[in-house]
């Protein structure tokens, strides 16, 4: 059974939706590259003492971990859209099943039913 054509619209929306916000969200510290979906994070340079470039590290490295989240997250979100343009979306990427539709609202990125997720 394919999902509906209310549900798939819905999900084009959240997933659109969500893509806009992380790539929002990458930009206020990161720049594109020319890979798509791939970000460089920024830092504030804040001089040359060794007090300030400890800063400096320590700023860049916790800001790295978010930026390789937000990236992971939207590789899922484009990924699901991609799933979606080919048809594929819905469908178990282990199995083959249905992906319950609950899980699809909770979870729209998902690619496995809730069976293979755990």
């Amino acid at each position: 059974m394919a999902i509906s054509e209310q549900l798939k619209s819905e999900m084009v929306k959240a997933l659109s939706d969500e893509k806009t916000r992380l790539e929002d969200d990458l930009s206020k510290f990161a720049t594109k590259t020319d890979i798509p979906g791939d970000y460089k994070t920024r830092f504030e340079e804040l001089g040359s003492d060794e007090d300030e470039n400890s800063t400096e590290v320590e700023m860049y490295v916790d800001t790295l971990g978010v930026e390789n989240s937000l990236e992971k997250e939207l590789a899922g979100v484009t990924a699901a859209l991609a799933r979606m343009e080919d048809g594929a979306y819905g469908i178990c990427s282990v199995c083959g099943v249905d992906i319950e539709e609950g899980r699809l609202r909770a979870y729209p990125a998902a690619d496995t039913c809730m069976k293979c997720a755990k």
